[in-house]
């Protein structure tokens, strides 16, 4: 089946995002690698180089290029436009995945020609039509299956399908769905483990149970269908109307609790050789910021180091998009280059920032 998209450029000429404001650690900077994106949101990397990115509200995809690699992108493309929430992008074998709020597209040769597109071919037609919850993130696995998350269609809730709060795998052409993890409230990001091939993804916890509950999570998933927790559970606290006669050791702990409402999105394992060796397998995870707390917290770029599978500490790393109250920019996604640096979208800001190390590098 094939679905027909809009194809345009991208504007350009206005201010870059402050990046000055943002403190990282000794040895590192950052700088706008791509400016305007508007809602700039998930990133994949074509296999030509090509930064793909994908947005919630605007309905666009747009493919981004360094030709001279000198950290700064020159061209910026609406690859795609006039999409339904077209959050998630995945990349495979020349193709571009995006993932629509009931469907997922595949644009075959997607680097071949980045300006003009045709038809897209339609993987998969028939996911909820939910609007809550409803833009995905999606990715390959080392197993060669494209993993689709569906959120949770309210606050808190039950359903019947049991596709909703779940990670669900389907092989590359949209067949055999099946689902891998279950009491998933609404996970924007995910990844695999380097060494083990373990699934890690964050998952945001449930409002309207005050500021500092339940904080947002950090999981691993061992095995394919475990639970973990929603809506009986949230990282350990009861849910007030689900909980009731359910206990929270019948489900996965998460690995790290995370701020509560900090909305934990986009994580991605370090397996560049950029940073210092400490970084290495390590988890930085973009915190896009509360919304309904007394005083907001998150809109920052955190890390979780770790010792074998146990998480051994939770801190800041990139910080300054929220200044008192007031917030410039909202991190969303990230995603390790070949060259070892670290992108990072902004939906709020419309950029993408690059993220590099001057000094000691990690080892081969």
């Amino acid at each position: 089946m094939l679905a027909t998209v809009t194809v345009a450029c991208a504007a350009s000429g206005a201010a870059p995002p402050p990046v000055e404001r943002l403190t990282l650690p000794p040895g590192f900077k950052v700088g706008v690698f791509a400016y305007p994106v508007p809602g700039a949101r998930s990133l994949t990397l074509g296999s030509r180089g090509t930064v793909f990115v994908g947005t919630r509200d605007e309905g666009v995809v747009y493919a981004i290029r360094d030709e001279d690699h000198n950290g700064h992108a020159e061209s910026i493309r609406t690859f795609a436009s006039g999409l339904d929430r077209p959050n998630g992008v995945a990349f495979r074998d020349g193709a571009l995945y995006v993932a629509e709020v009931s469907r997922i597209l595949r644009f075959d040769a997607a680097e071949s020609c980045l300006v003009g597109r045709g038809d897209a071919r339609v993987v998969i037609d028939s996911l909820p039509r939910d609007r809550h919850h409803s833009w995905k993130f999606i990715a390959f696995g080392p197993d060669g299956r494209l993993y689709v998350p569906v959120g949770a269609p309210c606050n808190v809730c039950r359903r019947e399908d049991e596709r909703y709060a779940s990670i669900s795998s389907v092989d590359a052409d949209g067949s055999k769905l099946a689902i891998v993890a279950h009491g998933v409230r609404n996970t924007v990001g995910f990844d695999w483990h380097p060494e083990s091939r373990e699934l890690w993804f964050t998952d945001n916890g449930r409002d309207m149970m005050g500021d500092d509950a339940p904080p947002d999570e950090l999981n691993r998933a061992s095995r394919s269908g475990l639970h973990f927790g929603y809506p009986f559970c949230h990282s350990g606290v009861p849910d007030p109307e689900f909980g009731a006669g359910r206990s929270c050791r019948e489900f996965v702990p998460p690995v790290q609790a995370l701020g509560p409402h900090v909305a934990a999105l986009g994580m991605r394992f370090y397996t560049g050789a950029m940073f210092p060796a400490e970084y290495r397998n390590q988890i930085f995870i973009a915190e896009h910021g509360s919304w309904n707390r007394t005083r907001k917290i998150g809109y920052r770029l955190s890390l979780v180091r770790l010792d074998g599978e146990r998480a051994i500490s939770y801190e800041g790393f990139a910080k300054g998009w929220l200044e008192g109250e007031q917030a410039w920019g909202r991190p969303v996604d990230v995603l390790v280059l070949p060259d070892g640096s670290l992108l990072v979208s902004d939906d709020e800001a419309g950029a993408v920032y690059r993220i590099s190390h001057e000094g000691t590098r990690a080892g081969p």
